[in-house]
């Protein structure tokens, strides 16, 4: 199985956690086949709103919610 990463943000309502305000305008990165470019479009989204607190990306690991008995 492809280790897939999802990267993903948008505006959030606490800067520490993870309650994303409005899902519908999400902005989805996209979908990588690994970490290491995963990471790396994860940071390049993350600087271009890095003055804005409210907004975060994330990298969330598919692979392993699609077979966590894999890990």
């Amino acid at each position: 199985m492809s280790k897939l990463h999802l990267v993903f943000g948008g505006r959030v309502s606490d800067p520490q956690g993870l309650d994303f305000v409005d899902l519908n305008n999400l902005d989805v990165v996209g979908l990588f086949p690994d970490y290491k470019s995963a990471e790396k479009a994860w940071r390049s989204a993350a600087q271009r709103t890095v003055d804005d607190a409210e907004m975060k990306y994330v990298v969330v690991h598919l692979h392993k919610l699609l077979q966590p008995e894999a890990e």
